[in-house]
Parts: C-alpha cells; structure tokens; sequence
C-alpha cells in the first residue's frame, strides 16, 4: 500500500535505531560524542570506549540525564568502557566485556584518535633547516602511539567484534533485518591532503589516517563473504578538544569563536563543522545497505581549495 511505503520512508522511521547496539572508540570526546550523542537521541544502545572510567561515567551520566528529561520513548541508554584501544589484548578484552551485556553488535566505530609530532615550518629553505623542523624535533614514540592508536588498534577492534558483529547478521530478532552490521572507521581529510597545513603540522597523523583510509577499503573487501559492511567518515576541521584546546564546555561540546582562523581555508563554513553534519552522516551510514568500502569526505570544501589526491 502507498500509505505503508510513505511511512516506511519518513525519517522517524529510516533513522530509528532502537534495539541497534553500537560501540564508538573515542565516543566521549570529540566527533567520537557527536556521533555517540546522535545515535543516543535515535534510540540506539551506545558503548562509548576511552582511557578514564570517570570521564566516561561523567559524560554518560550528562546525556543519559537529557535523554531522560526528553521523556521519549526513542531514547537511547549511553554505557562507558575503560580501554586501550592501540592493544590486541585489550580489543578482545573489550569485546569480551560487551559480549557480557549484549547478545550482539550492530556496528562498531573505530574513531579514536590522538595528533603527537607536530612540527614548526622551516625557518629557511635549507637542507639543515628542514633537517631541524622535520627530524630532529620529532621523536620516535609520536609516530608509534599515533599510528598505533589511529590506525593498528582499529584492526584489532574489527575482529575482536568480529563475532558479535555476526551474531546481528544471524540473529532472528526483527530488529536485526533493518540495518547491516557494519564497521566504520574514523579517517580525515588529512589522509589525502598534500598540505600539511590542514593537519596541524603533523606528519604522525596524515600517515595514520591514509592508512585507515586504505584499511576500510581492504577490509571492505576482505569481509564481502561475511556479509560485514566497511566504510569511512573522512572529517575535515571540526572543533574539538583535539584542534582547539580549552574551549570544550562540562558536556564535551567545543564551539569555535568566530574569528578563529585555522591556518587554511574552508570554503563552506569558516569555523567548521558541527554535531549535527557528522551526525548526519553517520546516521546515513548505519541505514544504508548500500554503501560498501567507501570514506566519506565531510571537510566543507577544504579539499577543493588545497592540493590533494582526493
């Protein structure tokens, strides 16, 4: 009947994620709460991971307080996990501990992130002085936490939830024929950018977040016979604690003021992007069945102004 194929395509009912369980890495902070908080407010069960038990309590304590005084039905429940992500060990630790509460995990965000080994430009255009900006000043460790961290610890996470990814796929619940079990891996515009500008002058960073641009398409491909869905959300500047520090508010929201410049331009809005674009994508991704190895890019145009293999 038209009325039942209308009401199927309102948006209440595309973007309802009740009964959905979702884990997001980095959920507490960052684009990893904006995601986190977007699918609290459509109904979903959301398992935010970070590195302070208290830090998580706290906020998932703010935006379960405000799903409640929302009085709908549709709203979701907020849980935090204390973890390390950049560890095997602990991957399948964590898995484990939400296989103890849930019978299964409908998509899985590999968003974590840290930034380390930014540099200051050359002086001069000199051998020595690059030798100064980009070698002697950067140490080994930035480069091994970041990319442990941005890229190596999303490996571990996507199969250690391997199989309570399955178990959404084979489960018999009603819930379970809405949406595909899905893996979605948080990337940047900084995984294509040639200008190290938009990075924050960090060559730690750009190297990880190509390698998880690259690892979504892999892993897209490499689980085609489990029926497992890989994509990206590839953001360009977002405030955040990340690209500006001391401006977060209690509830984890970081507004940029107005005239904050960001060292490069961004054509669309000029202090960046907000909960609501990233939310917006994400959203899109959960409900869709049919995108498969893709990044997303969301960077307000930025890629269009600055040299790029995008």
């Amino acid at each position: 009947m038209p009325e039942t194929d209308l009401n199927g395509q309102r948006a209440t009912e595309l973007f309802n994620l009740k009964g959905v369980v979702a884990v997001v890495t980095g959920g507490g902070s960052g684009i990893g709460l904006m995601i986190s908080s977007t699918l609290l407010a459509n109904g979903a069960t959301v398992y935010i991971i970070g590195l302070k038990q208290a830090e998580l309590d706290r906020i998932c304590g703010i935006y379960n307080d405000a799903s409640r005084k929302l009085q709908s039905e549709s709203g979701g429940k907020m849980y935090g996990l204390e973890g390390d992500i950049s560890s095997k060990s602990e991957a399948k630790r964590l898995a484990e501990e939400v296989a103890k509460r849930e019978p299964y995990v409908t998509v899985l965000f590999n968003n974590a992130g840290i930034q380390a080994g930014q540099f200051k430009p050359p002086s001069e255009a000199t051998a020595s002085a690059y030798v100064s900006a980009f070698f002697d000043d950067i140490q080994p460790q930035d480069f091994n936490n970041v990319l442990n961290t941005n890229a190596v610890g999303a490996y571990w996470l996507t199969f250690a939830f391997l199989p309570l990814l399955e178990m959404w796929k084979n489960s018999d619940e009603e819930v379970t024929k809405k949406f595909v079990p899905q893996v979605i891996m948080t990337s940047s515009m900084n995984g294509w950018t040639k200008d190290s500008n938009t990075s924050g002058r960090s060559y730690p960073y750009m190297f990880s977040k190509s390698a998880i641009g690259h690892a979504t398409s892999s892993l897209a491909h490499e689980l085609l016979p489990l029926g497992i869905r890989v994509n990206g959300i590839a953001p360009g500047l977002f405030p955040t604690e990340m690209s500006l520090p001391g401006h977060s508010n209690e509830a984890g929201v970081t507004i940029a003021p107005p005239e904050k410049t960001w060292g490069f331009d961004i054509p669309t809005v000029k202090t960046g992007g907000t909960k609501r674009d990233v939310g917006a994508l994400a959203l899109c991704l959960i409900t869709n069945w049919f995108i498969n190895g893709e990044t997303v890019l969301i960077d307000g145009g930025t890629l269009l102004k600055h040299p790029s293999s995008y």
